[in-house]
């Protein structure tokens, strides 16, 4: 059976007075020598760490995460105020468009064929995103996110677009849709 003692001790070690410290921060000679009768080298542990500074840390970080979200059931009825009504005798094109698309010009994404995510911009402007080659445009049906960088963009060979399902895959080609007359 454990004596009473053995419970005791770290009860009385923590009720003991704390030890004082003099200007440059070190607990006093008189405090680690002599302490109520303890005198031994094993209660100097004790008395050392209590008097240990403390030193605290506040670390803040921010991260921005964008969702964009997929196309309406109104807007792909043909009621879009993305792209215009399709006229007679007009079919897309692609044209080059860059390395990089305004992240928060993004209205709406929607999958395409041939792996790609068609973008539909605020301005009216229809862009298509070209993913990876083990990836699937098709698991972005409900949209993706993507982290917000310091320029805004959402740029090729840079960005990893975040499906709502989980993959995660990075642009390779981005090129603006343009219509063009037959």
């Amino acid at each position: 059976m454990t004596s009473p003692a053995a419970f005791l001790a770290p009860i009385v070690l923590l009720l003991s007075p704390p030890a004082p410290v003099d200007e440059a921060g070190n607990a006093s000679a008189s405090r680690n020598s002599v302490v109520e009768g303890r005198t031994e080298p094993g209660w100097r542990v004790f008395d050392e760490v209590r008097s240990a500074p403390v030193q605290r840390q506040v670390r803040i970080e921010q991260r921005v995460v964008i969702r964009i979200v997929p196309r309406s059931a109104a807007t792909r009825q043909g009621t879009s105020s993305f792209v215009e009504a399709s006229r007679p005798n007009t079919r897309l094109v692609e044209r080059k468009a860059g390395d990089c698309v305004p992240a928060a010009a993004v209205g709406a994404v929607q999958p395409a064929p041939d792996n790609r995510l068609m973008l539909f911009m605020r301005d009216r402007r229809l862009y298509s995103v070209k993913l990876e080659r083990s990836c699937h445009a098709r698991d972005f049906y409900s949209g993706f996110y993507v982290e917000r960088n310091d320029d805004g963009m959402i740029c090729v060979d840079r960005d990893k677009l975040q499906s709502r399902t989980g993959s995660k895959c990075e642009v390779t080609a981005i090129s603006q849709m343009v219509r063009q007359r037959d």
